[in-house]
């Protein structure tokens, strides 16, 4: 692992990450204003309102702040907008009927306003407050309230990789040094960062680090009723990983905003009733099966048009939409193409009124918001982070865009980012991969973006036996390398036709538990015929 260690001290604290090493919480911007505004509101009992946003990251942050100030003696009323509706954050639709249905004195805006000028212009006008926790990327002017805690609006913070939970986690943090309540135990809570954090697919370097691997271990603890339920029915293993939470927890909390509203979702992290707990888990499991087929149907639909339109050597980016594709799936089926064809990808849904609801996704080397802002003419309004983004645009405006969208990544990706490949860490012989050496594997966990599993090289390796097909899509393969063998999976190969053997393999490892007993798997990433040295 190229890590970039300047000393024994850093690779310890890399290796062995612990709470004690977490920072002083008033070092992120505003964030003493935000506290002492909180406790005045708990203290002149106001009604205060936290706004979230329905994906992972908002549904956990506003859990973890609602048990926050519950715990204060606070009862706040909790909002989320409806995703078809009323669209992302702020909106003034949402806006609207959080006003109707709350009166707020304090509106408490978590995961969206950095960019809702105009609206908490209004919302101040009108006698509310406004607090913003959020992690997305600022534009050229902030609201005026009374504080925005996002550690992108100084440059200099060294926090920027802390999404909205992770900030929220740190309010939580303030409050409690501020006001200490002997009774609650913030760490236990650390069971939402995890999930928010992994599910939002920031960094995990830095405090991230220490959330997720202590907050997996709460999770593993299995104390929260509603979480305890959806990993029965999601198939979890005993000791949760964050692929679990990635590809089985976070989609499932994401299905209900994504297809209604994620009320359901929220309901599920606090709610203490083992009844209520077991049903929504059920629920949620369901719209994510509903989910990923009508997420089928717009990715093969948005194949078609890439087959017609898309030219490898031509274009630097990919923009798709059509009349009536869902907006709750438009972000899954961008991230799935932009893995397949390795370019920044655009995927616009168009309601009956002309008005489209897209979401980006982007490959190393492009700022996605840098580049939507030199397309801004095009936008209604956009906003996001480096790597995903929103946007609604109007149907008459898209071919224009898609145009300047493709000319401005052509000017800001060199040919070298239009060229995946593989990064390997190191070459490994069969005879190598031991117990010891897994036990060595586990301790760079948890392992996500800014912190992948290593990859690994195998030269002259052959299979002992044709592949087993599993589900019309994966590959089990019986290896050899010398007079050692392996079981190895290659996921989503069924299609793909495997080179004349013998093979050189880029490969990861991982912890697989089966009946008590912990064993190495080994999960292929590509083939290619072997190459002589």
């Amino acid at each position: 692992m190229r890590k970039g260690f300047a000393n024994a001290e850093e690779v310890e604290t890399f290796l062995r990450p612990r709470l004690k090493s977490l920072s002083d919480p008033f070092l992120l911007p505003n964030m003493q204003a935000a506290a002492q505004r909180v406790l005045a509101a708990l203290d002149r009992h106001e009604r205060v309102v936290l706004f979230g946003d329905y994906d992972v990251d908002g549904v956990t942050s506003i859990a973890l702040l609602t048990e926050m100030l519950r715990a204060y003696g606070g009862a706040p009323e909790l909002f989320l907008p409806l995703r078809m509706e009323e669209g992302y954050g702020l909106s003034p639709e949402s806006v609207e009927r959080c006003l109707e249905q709350h009166h707020p004195q304090l509106l408490i805006a978590v995961d969206c306003g950095t960019s809702s000028v105009s609206e908490i212009v209004d919302l101040t006008r009108r006698g509310v407050d406004v607090i913003v926790l959020d992690h997305h990327e600022p534009k050229s002017a902030l609201p005026d309230c009374v504080a925005i805690v996002n550690p992108k609006i100084d440059p200099e913070s060294p926090f920027h990789y802390l999404c909205s939970v992770g900030i929220v986690f740190k309010l939580c943090h303030a409050l409690l040094k501020t006001r200490p309540l002997f009774d609650f135990d913030l760490k236990s809570k650390l069971d939402l960062v995890a999930l928010g954090t992994v599910a939002d697919i920031v960094p995990l370097r830095g405090e991230n680090r220490i959330f997720v691997r202590r907050g997996t271990i709460e999770i593993t603890r299995r104390t929260r009723s509603g979480l305890r339920k959806l990993i029965e029915v999601s198939g979890v293993r005993p000791s949760t990983s964050t692929d679990d939470i990635g590809f089985r927890l976070g989609p499932r909390l994401n299905a209900a905003g994504r297809l209604s509203t994620a009320e359901k979702s929220l309901q599920l992290l606090l709610t203490k009733d083992e009844n209520e707990a077991g049903a929504l888990a059920d629920l949620l499991d369901k719209q994510n099966r509903d989910r990923q087929e009508i997420e089928r149907q717009v990715f093969i639909a948005a194949e078609e048009q890439i087959c017609r339109d898309f030219d490898p050597l031509r274009d630097a980016a990919i923009v798709v939409g059509a009349r009536e594709w869902h907006p709750g799936v438009v972000g899954i089926v961008a991230s799935r193409i932009s893995r397949k064809y390795h370019r920044p990808t655009i995927v616009i849904g168009f309601e009956a009124n002309g008005t489209g609801k897209g979401s980006g996704r982007s490959i190393e080397g492009l700022n996605l918001v840098e580049a939507l802002d030199r397309c801004a003419e095009s936008l209604e309004k956009f906003g996001g982070h480096e790597m995903a983004a929103g946007l609604t645009i109007r149907e008459e405006k898209t071919d224009v865009f898609a145009a300047q969208f493709r000319r401005v990544t052509r000017e800001l990706l060199s040919d070298d980012y239009l060229q995946p490949c593989l990064r390997i860490d190191h070459e490994l012989a069969f005879s190598e991969l031991t117990g010891d050496f897994l036990q060595w594997h586990e301790m760079l966990q948890p392992f996500g973006n800014g912190n992948p599993a290593p990859l690994f090289f195998a030269r002259e390796v052959e299979p002992v036996m044709p592949p087993q097909e599993v589900k019309e899509k994966h590959l089990i393969l019986r290896l050899r390398q010398g007079n050692y063998h392996r079981r190895a999976v290659y996921f989503d190969s069924a299609n793909l036709s495997l080179p004349p053997a013998p093979w050189d393999i880029a490969f990861r490892i991982r912890a697989d538990e089966y009946e008590g007993e912990t064993t190495l798997g080994m999960r292929i990433e590509a083939v290619r015929k072997a190459e002589q040295i």
